[in-house]
């Protein structure tokens, strides 16, 4: 079938939220995503922080659904998914993810993935067969704020901070503390966005209506303590490229953190894996979308035109 050159993008009051229905330990949970344009099916996958959701794509988004069909969705506990209290582990999200790419589409899709969840997608081209058929990796990180500053040795105490995250009062007030728009403003500035002056009044505003609402400190406080973490080591995250199983393209971000710059930079030696730097820190894929989209497009216009026509999502009608 041949690719539809111009799709249309509604507008931001427009946007058809979509729910997939998830279960988890017999909980139903419902997953919220959207779809843009036609084509190819693209999933993108946002950041795990404190003020990540599926907007941070949205940029980036709009300009491949001009060919392709692309997908965003929000992870269990971050967005506008639903944030049950539960104890938010690894294996909750990876079986997350897993469930909705096996009832979504029907073939092997690319995947582009920002920070943390990189681990999660890297994880997923090691099953049989692989989700994946191309993965694209935007500033991949694995180790959580906490872990990322104090090391990892200390994890038994970052485990004892969670918990007093998930405690109703104390938790409560050790979140609020933590997504004041002061505090938020200096985390942006210090390692989410490289110009300072796109932190606008506004945008620390929108990012600070995102960590309102019942329910949000549970996952935000897994993944700052580490336990979202999807490994626990660098030989683990390494040897995901080692060898290589799908082709991956690495965005770099110029500005970001020493330690996930460092381990990145590592991995761009890796044989197989494919490497574009851009301004930006950790969210390099929303700050610089325009520069971004002009790097990977080419790559991933070369790799699209080889695919077959099989290579649909289930819910089209072809």
């Amino acid at each position: 079938m041949e690719q539809e050159l111009t799709a249309e993008i509604p507008a931001a009051g427009l946007r058809d939220v979509q729910i997939y229905d998830w279960r988890w330990n017999q909980n139903p949970i419902s997953i919220a995503y959207e779809v843009l344009g036609s084509g190819l099916p693209i999933l993108l996958l946002p950041a795990l922080s404190t003020i990540s959701t599926r907007d941070e794509m949205r940029p980036l988004a709009e300009k491949l659904a001009q060919k392709y069909q692309v997908y965003l969705l929000d992870w269990v506990g971050f967005g506008e998914s639903d944030r049950p209290a539960v104890k938010y582990e690894p294996k909750m999200l990876r079986m997350m993810l897993r469930a909705f790419v096996e009832e979504t589409f029907d073939a092997p899709i690319v995947v582009m993935a920002a920070g943390h969840a990189a681990g999660y997608v890297m994880e997923l081209v090691t099953d049989e067969p692989t989700p994946w058929s191309w993965v694209v990796l935007f500033s991949p990180t694995w180790r959580g704020p906490l872990p990322s500053m104090m090391g990892d040795t200390k994890r038994k105490w970052f485990g004892l901070i969670h918990g007093l995250i998930r405690s109703p009062i104390l938790g409560q007030l050790l979140y609020g503390l933590n997504t004041t728009k002061v505090f938020l403003k200096w985390m942006m500035k210090r390692h989410v966005y490289a110009d300072a002056a796109n932190i606008t009044a506004d945008k620390v505003r929108s990012k600070w209506q995102v960590t309102r609402g019942r329910g949000k400190r549970f996952a935000s406080g897994a993944f700052v303590t580490g336990a979202l973490d999807p490994v626990k080591s660098s030989e683990t995250w390494l040897s995901y490229f080692q060898p290589i199983r799908v082709p991956v393209l690495m965005v770099i971000g110029e500005q970001m953190p020493p330690k996930s710059r460092g381990e990145a930079e590592v991995v761009a030696h890796f044989s197989g894996v494919q490497v574009v730097r851009s301004p930006g820190s950790l969210s390099l894929h929303e700050e610089y979308a325009d520069q971004v989209f002009a790097e990977i497009s080419p790559f991933l216009d070369k790799y699209l035109s080889k695919q077959p026509e099989k290579h649909k999502p289930k819910n089209l009608d072809y």
